[in-house]
């Protein structure tokens, strides 16, 4: 990490990401529009405000007071810390209130002109905090679908949520059924799907295979969390063919848990846990067939599964359920199946073909399409497109 100099100019046009995960947790969309706007733009990372208790529950997520760091020329973070249950009906003011502060005085140590806040924070009002000249909010997931699995209030959320953006000079819609749905509100979103890191996947064949799987081939694999989004019944199904089955990534222990427990105790199943981003590589070296097995909730129909671009990225053939982010990828290197025994189907169908270097290439070129330096290169593009009012600095 680099020293702060106040007012260098290496900082004019700041843009500040507030970001829905932390930076040092598993790289998601947040982490790689970051890596990529920055080379663009400068940027400060703003990490979800979390209180000091939670990063004691939960180490390496925050730490216990806040602080402001560059990571690297143009690319700096902020970790807000707050007061326990920061998201909470009667703390959410003050969090926000809190957060507000953190980003005003870090943004005016770094510079004296912001060209723009992006936040996908749908319960924290932000814009205005610094001056910025241009307000984006990134609405990356039907956030009111799924408050329930995030133990929000959906009423509440709803309300934040319309307030936040009704602020906003631009609405970044992550999915489809997500710019739809503020069209619906009368707002004029653009659509910037999430990507997929081509260069972590271009190599994959000389990536040294994981050692903790010890299945035989050819293999099917889910990388991902497993939670109330996974429809079991698929992974059930693939598993109950007899075909050799990977996991790889945390699971919620509310979830099933004797379900799961039966799944993972299979001959043919392994559950390796979660595993680092830089990992990944060696365990989709081992897959043949990437499974989306996502329910039909609204919250995952209002999604764009990272997963999908990976496993083309990585030029594994890939089986998803119907969902509208999928359809808008618009191409047949993705078998869509719903239902179980159609599913599973399609995974052994898949399984039976060689990986021949054409398909891999074929897969790979298709996900070099949707890369994260494009998806960042269309963010910076509508900010610059937007002049954006005076802003009067909040609080």
């Amino acid at each position: 990490m680099t020293l702060i100099r106040p007012g260098s100019r290496q900082w004019d046009g700041l843009i500040v990401l507030c970001a829905v995960n932390s930076y040092d947790g598993f790289k998601m969309a947040d982490w790689h529009v970051a890596e990529h706007l920055s080379r663009l733009a400068p940027v400060l990372y703003v990490d979800p405000p979390t209180s000091a208790a939670g990063s004691v529950r939960h180490p390496g997520t925050a730490p216990p007071n806040p602080r402001l760091r560059v990571l690297r020329p143009g690319l700096a973070r902020l970790t807000p810390v707050v007061q326990p249950f920061p998201s909470r009906r009667g703390t959410a003011g003050i969090t926000a209130s809190l957060t507000r502060g953190y980003v005003r005085r870090a943004a005016a140590r770094l510079s004296g002109q912001i060209r723009a806040v992006i936040s996908g924070w749908p319960q924290y009002p932000v814009f205005g905090t610094c001056g910025e000249e241009v307000r984006a909010y990134w609405a990356r997931d039907d956030f009111v679908g799924g408050a329930a699995l995030l133990g929000l209030n959906s009423k509440l959320l709803d309300a934040r949520e319309r307030r936040v953006a009704a602020a906003a000079d631009l609405v970044v819609a992550a999915s489809p059924v997500v710019a739809d749905t503020w069209r619906s509100r009368g707002l004029d979103p653009i659509l910037v799907p999430y990507g997929t890191d081509v260069d972590a996947y271009r190599d994959i064949e000389q990536a040294p295979p994981a050692t903790d799987v010890g299945l035989p081939g050819p293999v099917a694999g889910f990388v991902g969390r497993i939670n109330e989004r996974t429809d079991l019944c698929l992974l059930e199904a693939v598993a109950a063919r007899g075909q050799s089955l990977l996991l790889v990534g945390p699971k919620d222990p509310a979830f099933e848990p004797r379900r799961f427990e039966a799944l993972r105790r299979r001959h043919n199943v392994r559950w390796v846990g979660p595993k680092p981003f830089d990992a990944l590589p060696g365990y989709l070296r081992l897959i043949d067939v990437g499974l989306v097995p996502y329910t039909g909730s609204p919250f995952n129909r209002g999604s764009f599964p990272l997963k999908t671009l990976e496993y083309l990225a990585a030029g594994r053939a890939v089986v998803a359920t119907d969902l509208p982010a999928i359809r808008w990828l618009s191409t047949d290197l993705i078998r869509i199946a719903a239902g179980p025994v159609p599913f599973a189907d399609q995974v052994g169908c898949l399984l039976a073909e060689p990986r021949t270097p054409a398909l891999l290439a074929g897969r790979q070129a298709f996900a070099a399409g949707h890369g994260w330096a494009l998806r960042a290169a269309e963010i910076h593009a509508a900010i610059a497109g937007r002049p954006g009012p005076a802003l009067t600095v909040q609080p």
